[in-house]
């Protein structure tokens, strides 16, 4: 047995770092380096192992890498989420209360029930304007020309829908 992981033993080093840069990849945001060079180095050892070994052992280190791989992260988000990584730098724990005065968007509601003017075509998309305000406005499921009079009929978060006024 030792004398198998003597002679495996790049193959061995590639597939546990490269579960640790896998690991590291899930803390970092991206598809970065570190997913990457993870990925390439599980394949090195996959690689390695069948060049030496043949067909069985490469396909059994590809599947303890990977259970090794599922079982690391499983245990580093666990502890992100309720251990030792929650507390410390690597995970964000700011938050922007609306009581510490931020706002996600503005209330759009002001807004329902008032008429302006489509100023682009709206296809579903356009900007219409509503007393001076020039506003992204979504039409209500039609073609609206430009300076077509169109009124606010519902607000959903920050999109306004509109339908022309019928005259």
């Amino acid at each position: 047995m030792l004398e198998f992981i003597g002679q495996n033993l790049p193959a061995i080093i590639c597939a546990l770092v490269g579960v640790g840069l896998l690991v590291l990849e899930a803390f970092m945001p991206g598809f970065g380096l570190a997913g990457i060079s993870g990925v390439g180095l599980e394949i090195a050892a996959v690689v390695l192992m069948y060049n030496r070994e043949g067909t069985m052992p490469a396909a059994i280190l590809a599947l303890v890498a990977l259970s090794a791989a599922a079982v690391a992260l499983t245990f580093s988000l666990r502890s992100a989420a309720k251990g030792k990584i929650s507390q410390s730098d690597l995970v964000l724990r700011a938050t922007e209360a609306t009581e510490a005065g931020y706002v996600a968007s503005d209330d759009m509601q002001v807004f329902l029930g008032k008429e302006g003017i489509s100023r682009t075509t709206l296809r579903p998309t356009g900007v219409a304007e509503f007393d001076g305000v020039r506003l992204n406005v979504l039409s209500d499921g039609e073609f609206i020309p430009p300076e077509t009079p169109v009124k606010v009929m519902r607000v959903e978060g920050s999109k306004l829908f509109v339908r022309p006024v019928s005259a």
